[in-house]
Order: structure tokens, then C-alpha cells, then sequence
């Protein structure tokens, strides 16, 4: 069958709703982009690369590509990879943009960065399909990328904004969560969220946030879903092919339209 792109994964992941699943069988918290009264509480304001990801996402479901790929973009700036990797299958096919299949590859190639399963099979098959003029650009625009884009560069900037936005929430560094009371206007008042599921370790601490994105996209159980399989991979998949670059830490972060937020993670197709 034809290998699952990275919109048929999100698709599968967020619209499909089996993110939640995947997370148990992990024993990670629930998917807080599913929980109205989280981003109500101003959750994706603290969380950046998931916040860009759904404005992405959203943007990409309605048609409207070449706002969807600037939104990526400014998620990616925070070592997303699903946004990374959508930007890629946006090169590769031309949707908001013209098509660059070398382009493509550097940011599949960023998307597979930590390994994860998905990419590095679509990261394989452009890679394949490359001509070899646009496998030496695929290099050397990867090589730029990386400085921008990659872990080396965007980790620590989602580590300052957790660490930042936690400690603007709670007032305190140490943080005693389970007895901080969350307040957020409902259809029939204020509803409350207690501390200790709003502030789990694992949305806030940088290392154990990654844990989380790997736990969901490592091996991504997608279900039983009509868009295709996950391709088959060897056991030894080869590093990333582009040279080391030095994290670029005074990039500028991109720039993108200015968006409702209200209704972000709370609709699924169909």
C-alpha cells in the first residue's frame, strides 16, 4: 500500500482522535489539545510549537495552503517535528508553495532528526527519488536549515518559553501545582482545573516534554484507519546525510496571520 504521508498521520494522530489511546498505552497525560477547558485556560499560549501546529493543521484542512506552510514554520522554529515534516510533504507536493523536491528532503530529513519512524521512511523515499543535482542542494540547504530549525537551535527555545510561561502562571519557581486552582469562563460560569493536571511535569520540564512528543511519535499506533500503512523500514537506517551545522540562536522567528484561537483542538472531521 502507499506509505502514510505526514498529513495522513496528523490526520490520523489529531482529527482522528487516537493521540488520546496512544498516550495511554504510553502512561502519558492526556493529549491537552483535546481538552477545551486546557486551551481555555491559555495552555497553547505557553506551548508554541503545539499552538502553530494546530493553526497549521486548521489552516491546511480549509485549503489555505500558504497560510498553513507559515504556520509550520513558527511551529517548527520550536523543534516540532510533525510541523517540520508537513512542510516537507507541502514541498514535495507543491501545495502553498512550488514544488522543491530538494527542499523537501532537507526538511523531511530535520522532521526524522530524532528518529522517528514515520519520517525517516518518507525522509527515505525522497530521497531515493532524488535526482543527484538535488541531492547535493538537498545538502546544502539542509545545512542551513539545521542551523535555524534543528534541535540543536529550537529545544532550548521551547525550553526558555515552558520554563518561562510556567513560572508567569503560578508566580513561583518551585511551584506547588497540586494546590494551584485554575479559573476559566464557562457556558455557565467560571469553571476550575486543578493544578496538578494543568501543570503536569510532563507539559512543563523540557526533557520530559520531548519524552511525551516521542511517546506519540516514535512508533505512532494510528489504529484502523483509511489512509494507508506505515512503510516498512530495515533495522539500520542511516544518520542524517547533511552535514553539522551550528545552532543559528539569534534567528528570527517567522512570522505569521493572526488567528482565533478559541475553537483550536476542539473539532474533529467528519
Amino acid at each position: 500500500m502507499k506509505p502514510l504521508s505526514t498529513w495522513g498521520l496528523l490526520a490520523s494522530l489529531f482529527f482522528l482522535g487516537v493521540t488520546q489511546s496512544s498516550l495511554a498505552q504510553n502512561a502519558a497525560p492526556p493529549d491537552p489539545t483535546q481538552d477545551k477547558q486546557m486551551l481555555s485556560a491559555g495552555f497553547l499560549t505557553a506551548h508554541p510549537d503545539l499552538r502553530y501546529r494546530l493553526h497549521g493543521m486548521e489552516e491546511f484542512k480549509h485549503g489555505r495552503y500558504e497560510d498553513a506552510l507559515k504556520f509550520f514554520q513558527r511551529a517548527a522554529f520550536y523543534a516540532d517535528k510533525p510541523s517540520q515534516g508537513m512542510i516537507a510533504e507541502m514541498l514535495w507536493n507543491g501545495h502553498g508553495t512550488q514544488k522543491d523536491a530538494a527542499l523537501a528532503y532537507a526538511w523531511m530529513d530535520l522532521a526524522a532528526e530524532r528518529g522517528y519512524a514515520g519520517f525517516l521512511g518518507l525522509r527515505e523515499r525522497y530521497w531515493n527519488a532524488l535526482s543527484e543535482s538535488d541531492r547535493q542542494r538537498a545538502l546544502d540547504e539542509g545545512a542551513i536549515l539545521y542551523a535555524k530549525y534543528g534541535d540543536a537551535a529550537a529545544q532550548p527555545r521551547i525550553a526558555t518559553v515552558l520554563r518561562r510561561e510556567r513560572r508567569n502562571i503560578t508566580g513561583s519557581r518551585t511551584g506547588f501545582t497540586g494546590n494551584v486552582q485554575i479559573y476559566v469562563p464557562g457556558p455557565n460560569g467560571f469553571e476550575q482545573i486543578d493544578g496538578s493536571k494543568f501543570f503536569d511535569e510532563r507539559y512543563w520540564d523540557p526533557k520530559k516534554y520531548q519524552a511525551w512528543h516521542d511517546a506519540v511519535w516514535m512508533k505512532p499506533r494510528i489504529g484502523r484507519v483509511n489512509v494507508g500503512e506505515l512503510e516498512q523500514l530495515p533495522l539500520a537506517q542511516p544518520a542524517s546525510r547533511i552535514p553539522n551545522a551550528g545552532p543559528d540562536v539569534d534567528a528570527i522567528e517567522p512570522e505569521t496571520p493572526e488567528r482565533n484561537e478559541s475553537e483550536l483542538g476542539t473539532k474533529k472531521d467528519g
